[in-house]
C-alpha cells in the first residue's frame, strides 16, 4: 500500500493498493474539513484498506492543524473506535 495523498483537484484523499484506488471525498471550509464519503473498491474490501485510508487522512489533517466533520459513517465509526482522533472533531 502506498501513502494517503490529497488530490485537491478531485477533493479526495486517496490510497492506492493492488492497482486500485480507495478514496475519501471531502469539502474544505477554511480550517475545517468535512469527510463526506469513503469508497473502497470491492477488490480491496476486508483488507484494512479503508481503515488505513482513514488513519492516513486523519494524520495528514492533524499535521495541518485542521478539524474534521465526519459526515461519512465509516469515518465517524473509525473515530469512535480510535479515541486519539476525537479531539479533531469540529465542535466535539
Amino acid at each position: 500500500m502506498s501513502q494517503v495523498s490529497d488530490n485537491a483537484a478531485s477533493q479526495h484523499f486517496e490510497l492506492a493498493a493492488g492497482g486500485e484506488v480507495a478514496f475519501i471525498a471531502y469539502r474544505r471550509d477554511g480550517n475545517r474539513v468535512e469527510l463526506i464519503h469513503t469508497e473502497v473498491p470491492q477488490a480491496l474490501e476486508g483488507k484494512g484498506v479503508g481503515s488505513a485510508l482513514v488513519r492516513g487522512t486523519l494524520e495528514q489533517l492533524r499535521a495541518e492543524g485542521a478539524t474534521v466533520l465526519p459526515t461519512c459513517s465509516f469515518v465517524a465509526r473509525y473515530i469512535e473506535r480510535h479515541s486519539e482522533y476525537g479531539d479533531m472533531v469540529a465542535g466535539g
